[in-house]
């Protein structure tokens, strides 16, 4: 727990030894040391001791103000007598989905940050760090074990710190060997390396277990199919009850499949999995360009096959969302230096002939060049603010 004038509250199991004020101690995870300024007990509510020795439960108060150094799980020796090794069981947890998360008003950065570091202090399977989107300004990237736990994380912001958030749409992590032989870890798109650079692709694979009513089987096998999915087992539990067994990518299951698995069976669906291995798959990255300059926050890692069905359905959203400006405005989907899909918000025309009643033709055709020679200059010099609906429901567009 965190007290704003105690620093972090550990909570202790005592294995051997004891512990008191005045003790020094070190945490074995970051070799970090500190004074013990108080330690208790809870009976039930927090009590001060004078120590807490081997087979008790208790608190342990020692100034730590990095809510990052006290990590669940670590052990805490004595400095001057410390243990040869740690307590077995400890290990950083590895996060499987990642997901930005925005502060709508941007005076809350500081707040929100200081909210994900008290969160982390009881859920070691959280993980943050900063990002900045050109779309949404400066948030965070957070780390999240599965979509249940993202939502859980975002729900507790909203209602324990008040906070007004945008969340865009998760995604996973993905291995990427490079030519001279090196694999690195990537979150989001914009890590991925230049083409020229890449061997291949791997991205993890879920095991996924759909229990469902029968009569929606059909419809879970198409959904599973279009999801790039591998059939292991489709097994009938009771004569009306079926447990369908698949092997997705979970890039596929992130974005909306738990939606439409809900939609197909009218709710009766449930969805359980775990973690199966990484895959070599035929990726590459989908890039926006709003006038010719690509929009980082709305870059995609997708499937070869996907690509050109999702770059077409984004720029004809996008198109509906920007809003219009006085110059035309191209949005393009490019993969590479190759554009696959293009749409064009038209500008906005003033009537610049409204104030001619009748005259010589020569007049307004003066007036309309003029128009057209300053519609030039401003697409030439004209920036595009996109609106942060716009992204968020361009997120949302179904692949």
């Amino acid at each position: 727990m965190y007290d704003q004038y105690q620093g972090v509250i550990v909570l202790v199991r005592i294995l051997d030894g004891s512990v008191k004020k005045g003790d020094k101690i070190q945490l074995m995870s970051n070799r970090r040391n500190y004074e013990v300024l108080k330690v208790g007990v809870f009976s039930p509510a927090m009590c001060e001791v004078a120590s807490l020795s081997a087979g008790e439960v208790g608190f342990v108060i020692a100034g730590i103000k990095d809510v990052q150094d006290a990590k669940v799980g670590d052990t805490i020796t004595n400095l001057h007598n410390p243990c040869d090794a740690p307590l077995s069981g400890f290990k950083e947890v590895q996060p499987m989905v990642f997901s930005g998360l925005y502060p709508i008003d941007t005076s809350q950065y500081e707040q929100l940050r200081d909210a994900l570091a008290k969160l982390k202090l009881n859920d070691s399977s959280f993980s943050y760090e900063p990002e900045t989107s050109l779309a949404l300004g400066f948030g965070f990237r957070c780390g999240f074990l599965g979509l249940l736990h993202m939502e859980i994380i975002q729900e507790r912001l909203e209602r324990e710190f008040n906070l007004d958030l945008i969340t865009t749409a998760p995604t996973v992590v993905y291995k990427v060997h490079r030519l001279d032989g090196s694999i690195i870890t990537i979150e989001s798109a914009n890590q991925l390396p230049p083409t020229q650079e890449i061997e291949f692709v791997e991205e993890p694979f879920i095991l996924a277990s759909i229990h469902v009513p029968n009569e929606f089987v059909g419809g879970i096998l198409a959904l599973c199919e279009e999801k790039r999915g591998v059939q292991r087992e489709i097994k009938y539990l009771t004569p009306t009850r079926v447990m369908i067994v698949y092997e997705l990518p979970l890039n596929e299951v992130v974005l909306d499949f738990y939606d439409r698995l809900k939609s197909i069976t009218k709710g009766y669906a449930s969805l359980d999995y775990e973690h199966l291995d990484y895959r070599r798959s035929n990726l590459e990255r989908l890039n926006i360009m709003i006038n010719g300059e690509v929009v980082d926050a709305l870059s995609l890692i997708i499937h070869k096959e996907k690509a050109y069905y999702r770059g077409r359905d984004l720029v004809s959203k996008m198109k509906e969302l920007i809003p219009r400006q006085m110059f035309e405005i191209a949005i393009q989907a490019a993969i590479g230096n190759k554009v696959i899909a293009r749409e064009t918000v038209k500008a906005l025309r003033k009537d610049v002939l409204a104030k001619c009643y009748g005259g010589d033709i020569t007049r307004k055709r003066k007036l309309l060049e003029k128009q057209k020679e300053g519609k030039k200059r401003m697409k030439n010099v004209g920036n595009v603010e996109l609106p942060q609906e716009a992204f968020l429901a361009i997120l949302k567009v179904e692949g």
